[in-house]
Protein backbone atom coordinates (compact mmCIF):
# COMPACT_ATOMS: atom_id res chain seq x y z
CA UNK A 1 0.00 0.00 0.00
CA UNK A 2 1.30 3.45 -0.90
CA UNK A 3 1.54 6.31 1.55
CA UNK A 4 -1.67 7.98 2.79
CA UNK A 5 -2.04 11.73 3.20
CA UNK A 6 -4.36 13.28 5.78
CA UNK A 7 -5.21 17.00 5.76
CA UNK A 8 -7.11 18.48 8.72
CA UNK A 9 -6.35 17.11 12.18
CA UNK A 10 -9.13 18.71 14.20
CA UNK A 11 -11.70 17.19 16.53
CA UNK A 12 -12.70 14.47 14.05
CA UNK A 13 -9.67 14.39 11.78
CA UNK A 14 -7.10 13.61 14.46
CA UNK A 15 -8.73 10.39 15.71
CA UNK A 16 -9.47 9.20 12.17
CA UNK A 17 -5.87 9.80 11.18
CA UNK A 18 -4.74 7.95 14.30
CA UNK A 19 -6.88 4.94 13.38
CA UNK A 20 -5.39 4.90 9.88
CA UNK A 21 -1.86 5.03 11.26
CA UNK A 22 -2.53 2.22 13.74
CA UNK A 23 -4.43 -0.11 11.40
CA UNK A 24 -3.36 0.44 7.80
CA UNK A 25 0.27 -0.62 7.92
CA UNK A 26 0.99 2.26 5.53
CA UNK A 27 3.02 5.40 6.02
CA UNK A 28 0.59 8.20 6.98
CA UNK A 29 1.53 11.84 6.39
CA UNK A 30 -0.40 14.51 8.31
CA UNK A 31 -0.86 18.17 7.45
CA UNK A 32 -2.43 20.83 9.65
CA UNK A 33 -1.76 24.45 10.58
CA UNK A 34 -1.86 23.50 14.28
CA UNK A 35 1.22 21.89 15.79
CA UNK A 36 -0.34 20.08 18.77
CA UNK A 37 -2.21 17.31 16.89
CA UNK A 38 0.88 16.59 14.77
CA UNK A 39 2.92 16.19 17.95
CA UNK A 40 0.34 13.80 19.41
CA UNK A 41 0.07 11.79 16.19
CA UNK A 42 3.85 11.43 15.93
CA UNK A 43 3.55 8.94 18.80
CA UNK A 44 1.69 6.53 16.46
CA UNK A 45 4.01 7.09 13.53
CA UNK A 46 2.27 9.86 11.59
CA UNK A 47 4.85 11.82 9.60
CA UNK A 48 4.51 15.60 9.46
CA UNK A 49 4.15 16.98 5.92
CA UNK A 50 5.57 20.48 5.74
CA UNK A 51 3.53 21.45 2.67
CA UNK A 52 0.69 20.26 0.45
CA UNK A 53 3.25 19.80 -2.30
CA UNK A 54 5.24 17.37 -0.14
CA UNK A 55 2.09 15.52 0.86
CA UNK A 56 0.94 15.17 -2.76
CA UNK A 57 4.40 14.04 -3.83
CA UNK A 58 4.57 11.28 -1.21
CA UNK A 59 0.94 10.11 -0.97
CA UNK A 60 -1.35 8.69 -3.62
CA UNK A 61 -4.54 8.61 -1.55
CA UNK A 62 -5.30 11.85 0.29
CA UNK A 63 -8.04 12.38 2.87
CA UNK A 64 -9.34 15.82 3.81
CA UNK A 65 -11.20 16.35 7.11
CA UNK A 66 -11.90 20.07 6.97
CA UNK A 67 -14.55 22.29 8.60
CA UNK A 68 -16.41 23.46 5.48
CA UNK A 69 -16.56 23.56 1.72
CA UNK A 70 -14.68 26.86 1.79
CA UNK A 71 -11.74 25.16 3.53
CA UNK A 72 -11.81 22.32 1.00
CA UNK A 73 -11.79 24.84 -1.83
CA UNK A 74 -8.82 26.66 -0.27
CA UNK A 75 -6.80 23.45 0.17
CA UNK A 76 -7.52 22.34 -3.40
CA UNK A 77 -7.40 25.70 -5.19
CA UNK A 78 -4.63 27.63 -3.43
CA UNK A 79 -1.28 28.55 -4.93
CA UNK A 80 0.19 25.37 -3.41
CA UNK A 81 -3.15 23.50 -3.51
CA UNK A 82 -3.85 19.89 -4.39
CA UNK A 83 -5.11 20.74 -7.88
CA UNK A 84 -1.73 22.21 -8.71
CA UNK A 85 -0.03 18.91 -7.80
CA UNK A 86 -2.72 16.40 -8.81
CA UNK A 87 -1.73 13.52 -11.08
CA UNK A 88 -3.45 10.43 -12.45
CA UNK A 89 -2.08 8.37 -9.53
CA UNK A 90 -4.01 10.43 -6.96
CA UNK A 91 -7.33 9.76 -5.25
CA UNK A 92 -8.72 12.64 -3.18
CA UNK A 93 -11.39 12.01 -0.52
CA UNK A 94 -13.39 14.74 1.23
CA UNK A 95 -14.52 13.49 4.66
CA UNK A 96 -16.25 16.75 5.58
CA UNK A 97 -19.63 18.21 4.69
CA UNK A 98 -19.44 20.36 1.56
CA UNK A 99 -21.98 21.84 -0.89
CA UNK A 100 -23.17 19.35 -3.49
CA UNK A 101 -22.57 21.46 -6.59
CA UNK A 102 -19.15 22.61 -5.43
CA UNK A 103 -18.21 18.97 -4.78
CA UNK A 104 -19.17 17.94 -8.30
CA UNK A 105 -17.34 20.86 -9.86
CA UNK A 106 -14.19 20.10 -7.87
CA UNK A 107 -14.35 16.42 -8.84
CA UNK A 108 -14.55 17.42 -12.51
CA UNK A 109 -11.45 19.59 -12.16
CA UNK A 110 -9.49 16.72 -10.59
CA UNK A 111 -10.78 14.37 -13.30
CA UNK A 112 -9.38 16.73 -15.93
CA UNK A 113 -5.95 16.01 -14.44
CA UNK A 114 -6.63 12.26 -14.36
CA UNK A 115 -7.16 12.12 -10.58
CA UNK A 116 -10.11 10.44 -8.86
CA UNK A 117 -12.32 12.19 -6.31
CA UNK A 118 -14.80 10.95 -3.72
CA UNK A 119 -17.03 12.70 -1.20
CA UNK A 120 -17.24 10.61 1.94
CA UNK A 121 -18.71 12.74 4.75
CA UNK A 122 -18.63 11.19 8.20
CA UNK A 123 -21.48 10.98 10.70
CA UNK A 124 -21.78 10.20 14.41
CA UNK A 125 -19.90 11.62 17.34
CA UNK A 126 -16.34 12.50 18.27
CA UNK A 127 -16.26 9.35 20.41
CA UNK A 128 -17.23 7.30 17.36
CA UNK A 129 -14.29 8.83 15.50
CA UNK A 130 -12.03 7.83 18.40
CA UNK A 131 -13.45 4.31 18.47
CA UNK A 132 -13.40 3.84 14.69
CA UNK A 133 -17.18 3.38 14.57
CA UNK A 134 -18.26 6.32 12.40
CA UNK A 135 -20.80 6.11 9.59
CA UNK A 136 -19.57 7.25 6.19
CA UNK A 137 -21.68 8.11 3.13
CA UNK A 138 -19.68 7.85 -0.08
CA UNK A 139 -20.26 9.51 -3.43
CA UNK A 140 -17.93 8.08 -6.08
CA UNK A 141 -17.79 5.85 -9.13
CA UNK A 142 -17.66 2.12 -8.38
CA UNK A 143 -13.91 1.74 -8.93
CA UNK A 144 -13.03 4.66 -6.66
CA UNK A 145 -15.40 3.41 -3.98
CA UNK A 146 -13.75 -0.02 -3.96
CA UNK A 147 -10.33 1.65 -3.75
CA UNK A 148 -11.16 3.78 -0.72
CA UNK A 149 -13.52 1.45 1.16
CA UNK A 150 -10.81 -0.68 2.88
CA UNK A 151 -9.17 2.43 4.29
CA UNK A 152 -12.43 4.06 5.36
CA UNK A 153 -13.19 0.80 7.19
CA UNK A 154 -10.31 1.58 9.52
CA UNK A 155 -12.26 4.45 11.08
CA UNK A 156 -15.87 3.52 10.24
CA UNK A 157 -18.14 0.54 10.77
CA UNK A 158 -20.96 1.63 8.44
CA UNK A 159 -19.94 2.56 4.90
CA UNK A 160 -22.67 3.30 2.36
CA UNK A 161 -22.07 3.82 -1.35
CA UNK A 162 -24.76 6.42 -2.07
CA UNK A 163 -24.08 6.88 -5.79
CA UNK A 164 -21.83 9.04 -7.94
CA UNK A 165 -19.84 12.07 -6.83
CA UNK A 166 -22.00 14.40 -4.73
CA UNK A 167 -24.41 11.68 -3.58
CA UNK A 168 -22.60 11.24 -0.26
CA UNK A 169 -22.97 14.96 0.40
CA UNK A 170 -26.69 14.87 -0.42
CA UNK A 171 -27.27 12.10 2.14
CA UNK A 172 -25.08 13.72 4.82
CA UNK A 173 -26.66 17.14 4.36
CA UNK A 174 -30.15 15.65 4.69
CA UNK A 175 -29.01 13.58 7.70
CA UNK A 176 -27.91 16.79 9.42
CA UNK A 177 -31.08 18.60 8.40
CA UNK A 178 -33.27 15.92 10.01
CA UNK A 179 -31.05 15.86 13.10
CA UNK A 180 -31.22 19.63 13.55
CA UNK A 181 -34.97 19.76 13.16
CA UNK A 182 -35.27 16.95 15.73
CA UNK A 183 -33.10 18.87 18.21
CA UNK A 184 -35.29 21.95 17.76
CA UNK A 185 -38.31 19.77 18.62
CA UNK A 186 -36.49 18.42 21.67
CA UNK A 187 -35.70 21.95 22.81
CA UNK A 188 -39.34 22.92 22.45
CA UNK A 189 -40.50 19.83 24.38
CA UNK A 190 -37.92 20.39 27.11
CA UNK A 191 -38.89 23.99 27.82
CA UNK A 192 -42.63 23.30 27.56
CA UNK A 193 -42.28 20.48 30.10
CA UNK A 194 -40.35 22.71 32.51
CA UNK A 195 -42.95 25.47 32.33
CA UNK A 196 -45.73 22.91 32.83
CA UNK A 197 -44.07 21.77 36.05
CA UNK A 198 -42.81 18.42 34.76
CA UNK A 199 -39.42 16.92 35.56
CA UNK A 200 -37.51 17.21 32.24
CA UNK A 201 -35.42 14.12 32.99
CA UNK A 202 -38.60 12.11 33.41
CA UNK A 203 -39.87 13.51 30.12
CA UNK A 204 -36.81 12.54 28.10
CA UNK A 205 -36.46 9.13 29.74
CA UNK A 206 -40.11 8.41 28.96
CA UNK A 207 -39.81 9.63 25.39
CA UNK A 208 -36.90 7.22 24.98
CA UNK A 209 -39.26 4.34 25.77
CA UNK A 210 -41.73 5.28 23.05
CA UNK A 211 -42.04 6.31 19.44
CA UNK A 212 -40.21 9.62 20.04
CA UNK A 213 -36.97 7.77 20.81
CA UNK A 214 -34.01 8.77 18.63
CA UNK A 215 -30.25 9.16 18.47
CA UNK A 216 -30.80 12.89 18.91
CA UNK A 217 -32.78 12.34 22.11
CA UNK A 218 -30.23 9.99 23.68
CA UNK A 219 -27.16 11.98 22.71
CA UNK A 220 -28.01 15.63 22.13
CA UNK A 221 -31.03 15.67 24.45
CA UNK A 222 -29.95 13.62 27.45
CA UNK A 223 -26.22 14.34 27.41
CA UNK A 224 -26.25 18.04 26.52
CA UNK A 225 -29.67 19.66 26.79
CA UNK A 226 -30.77 18.09 30.09
CA UNK A 227 -27.49 19.00 31.75
CA UNK A 228 -27.14 22.37 29.97
CA UNK A 229 -23.63 21.31 28.95
CA UNK A 230 -22.37 22.71 25.64
CA UNK A 231 -18.58 22.55 25.40
CA UNK A 232 -16.33 24.24 22.92
CA UNK A 233 -14.27 22.02 20.57
CA UNK A 234 -17.38 20.04 19.79
CA UNK A 235 -19.55 20.53 16.69
CA UNK A 236 -20.28 24.22 17.08
CA UNK A 237 -23.39 26.28 16.38
CA UNK A 238 -21.49 28.04 13.59
CA UNK A 239 -20.75 24.70 11.92
CA UNK A 240 -24.32 23.49 12.38
CA UNK A 241 -25.70 26.60 10.74
CA UNK A 242 -23.29 26.12 7.87
CA UNK A 243 -24.71 22.63 7.31
CA UNK A 244 -28.36 23.69 7.48
CA UNK A 245 -27.43 26.39 4.97
CA UNK A 246 -26.15 23.66 2.64
CA UNK A 247 -29.52 21.88 3.04
CA UNK A 248 -31.43 25.04 2.14
CA UNK A 249 -29.17 25.63 -0.87
CA UNK A 250 -29.81 22.06 -2.00
CA UNK A 251 -33.56 22.54 -1.55
CA UNK A 252 -33.52 25.69 -3.67
CA UNK A 253 -31.60 23.86 -6.40
CA UNK A 254 -34.41 21.27 -6.65
CA UNK A 255 -37.18 23.82 -6.09
CA UNK A 256 -38.65 22.68 -2.79
CA UNK A 257 -39.70 24.74 0.23
CA UNK A 258 -38.45 23.44 3.61
CA UNK A 259 -40.09 25.41 6.45
CA UNK A 260 -38.81 22.97 9.08
CA UNK A 261 -35.23 23.53 7.95
CA UNK A 262 -35.87 27.29 7.85
CA UNK A 263 -36.93 27.15 11.50
CA UNK A 264 -33.78 25.25 12.49
CA UNK A 265 -31.71 27.79 10.57
CA UNK A 266 -33.43 30.65 12.42
CA UNK A 267 -32.91 29.06 15.85
CA UNK A 268 -29.24 28.44 15.12
CA UNK A 269 -28.91 32.04 13.95
CA UNK A 270 -30.51 33.26 17.17
CA UNK A 271 -28.06 31.15 19.17
CA UNK A 272 -25.14 32.71 17.33
CA UNK A 273 -26.53 36.19 17.93
CA UNK A 274 -26.81 35.33 21.64
CA UNK A 275 -23.07 34.61 21.74
CA UNK A 276 -23.20 30.80 21.52
CA UNK A 277 -21.56 30.42 18.13
CA UNK A 278 -18.52 28.49 19.41
CA UNK A 279 -20.51 26.20 21.72
CA UNK A 280 -21.87 22.72 20.96
CA UNK A 281 -24.87 23.43 18.78
CA UNK A 282 -27.73 21.92 20.89
CA UNK A 283 -27.20 25.14 22.87
CA UNK A 284 -30.06 26.43 20.71
CA UNK A 285 -32.17 25.05 23.59
CA UNK A 286 -31.13 28.15 25.55
CA UNK A 287 -32.68 30.36 22.88
CA UNK A 288 -35.91 28.39 23.07
CA UNK A 289 -35.82 28.59 26.89
CA UNK A 290 -35.56 32.37 26.71
CA UNK A 291 -38.51 32.77 24.32
CA UNK A 292 -41.84 34.22 25.40
CA UNK A 293 -45.12 34.72 23.56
Amino acid sequence: MGAIGFIGLGVMGEPMCRNLALKSGATVLGFDRADAPLQRLAAVGVVRATSLAELAREAELIFMALPSGKHVQAVCDGDDGLLRHAEARHTIVDLGTSPVQATRELAARFAAKGAAYADAPIARTRQAAEDGTSSVMVGADAATFERVRPLIAMFATDITHCGGVGAGQVVKILNNMVLMQTVVALGEALETAKRAGLDPTLLFETLAKGSADSFALRNHGMKAMLTDTYPERAFSTEYARKDIGYALDLARSVQIDLPGAELANRRLGEAIEAGYGDLYWPVLARVIAASRT
